[in-house]
Order: structure tokens, then sequence, then C-alpha cells
């Protein structure tokens, strides 16, 4: 009986420049996404805290003053149409009289979250905290 001859042989080598090469090419992706998504402008909004059921809910104003967007871009306060501008003067007028009161904002459904949240800033600008963005139920 004979056996094959064993020759010596190195044993197998790993060539680890293309496994590097493919890992950093993940990696400088997940970098250029994440600091992508991460640039976006974030909107600081305070949430109203649960209430308990005992206790009465806050009184509304008499005289609340909502601003309403329009599909097409006009606004109207309390259902009266008015222009960007007078819209300004109004609401600091509001305010100035009401130390209390909120100025609450009611878009259209149809306008693009991106518009509604300009608008929004733009208040606050004005107003402050002292300006909500309302929903309808």
């Amino acid at each position: 009986m004979r056996f094959r001859e064993t020759k010596d042989t190195a044993p197998p080598q790993v060539d680890l420049i293309p496994m590097l090469t493919v890992m950093m090419g993940v990696l400088a992706f997940f970098v250029v996404v994440t600091l992508t998504l991460g640039s976006e402008e974030k909107i600081d909004m305070k949430l109203p805290a649960a209430q308990p059921e005992d206790q009465p809910p806050a009184p509304i104003t008499t005289q609340p003053f909502i601003v309403e967007m329009d599909a097409n871009g006009g606004f109207r306060v309390n259902t009266t149409p008015i222009d960007k501008e007078t819209l300004k003067v109004q609401m600091e007028a509001y305010l100035a009289e009401n130390a209390d009161h909120v100025v609450y904002l009611l878009p259209d459904r149809e306008l693009p979250y991106e518009q509604v949240i300009q608008f929004l800033g733009e208040m606050r600008g004005i107003g402050g905290d002292r300006v909500s963005l309302a929903i309808e139920e």
C-alpha cells in the first residue's frame, strides 16, 4: 500500500483588502445617510399634559383669535378674509390687549405640512409661545 506523498503546502491566505474596501464603502454610505437625515430642522412643540377626569376643562376664551389658512394660500381671521401683513398687525394688537389669550392656527388639510410649519414659525416670531396649532375634530 502506497500513500500519497504529502507536500508541504502553505496554509491558505485570506486577502483582507477587498473585505476592508467593502466595509469602508458601507460605513461611508451610512455616515452620509445619517448626516443627511440629521440636518432637518426640528420644531420644539409642547404638548398639553393629560388632565385628570375629575378636573373641569380649562375655560374657553370669549373672543378666540383663530387664523385659518386656505388651500390656495389665503388667510382668514375668525372667518373674515385678510392679507398677511394686516394679519400680523392684528395679531400683535390682539396679543398686546389680551395677555392671557392664545392665537390659534387652523390650516386646511390639503396644505403641505412644510408650508404650515413655516407660517407657524412666522407667527411664533410675533407671539412666541402664545401661538398654537389647532386641529378640527
